[in-house]
């Protein structure tokens, strides 16, 4: 009776593993951009301050953030070829992305920044207006001066900037993940919220 028990068992639990180790199908759900992976898991998240999608996507980050595993990096690039602002706007708010960075405020100022397009609806046209962002944000204006103009910040806009060249040819539209440097997602009309972080999360387990 027991050995008929397990069976019946097993019967049932290798389905449904077979099932679960086929819920994400390359061609379908990623697409493999690299031939070697990064030798440590990571998440690059392309996006634009100006992409009312990579705004709606923050809540889904913030969430994929507290179920990566340890080790796990992750870092967002601020694009700039949309058709929403001029390449110089576009390169301006990266340097504000990461003077908010440089800061330990890049959330809650790139939060600032996406609410002063997309709720507020105000335009930014130059370094200046980002910079009042962040003054009404809690930044000092000298502060913000002396980040802007830094070695370190240069060097961060030049690093996110040859990031995006590094994987130009992969990036059709925003928010666009790459994972482990190999690795693209593709979300599906079908998928949750939820499934967004799943398929994230797997592909960080990916080699």
């Amino acid at each position: 009776m027991k050995k008929i028990l397990l069976t019946a068992l097993l019967a049932i639990f290798i389905p449904l593993q077979a099932c679960g180790q086929a819920l994400w199908n390359e061609g379908e759900h990623y697409e493999v951009v690299n031939e070697k992976a990064s030798a440590t898991p990571e998440i690059i998240e392309f996006f634009s301050f100006w992409c009312p999608h990579c705004y709606n996507f923050e809540p889904i980050v913030k969430n994929l953030k507290n179920k990566l595993a340890d080790g796990t990096d992750f870092k967002k690039v601020h694009v700039n070829f949309m058709g929403s602002a001029g390449p110089k706007t576009q390169d301006e708010a990266t340097r504000a992305m990461m003077v908010g960075r440089a800061l330990k405020r890049e959330d809650a100022l790139n939060l600032a920044i996406f609410k002063y397009i997309h709720v507020q609806k105000s335009s930014v046209t130059s370094l200046k207006d980002l910079k009042n962002v962040f003054i009404v944000n809690g930044i000092e204006p000298a502060d913000f001066d002396k980040m802007a103009n830094s070695f370190g910040v240069n060097s961060m806009v030049q690093k996110n900037n040859k990031t995006i060249q590094k994987y130009r040819k992969s990036l059709r539209s925003v928010p666009t993940f790459i994972v482990n440097g190999k690795y693209k997602a593709t979300f599906t009309r079908d998928m949750t919220p939820d499934d967004y972080v799943d398929l994230l999360v797997w592909l960080t387990k990916q080699k």
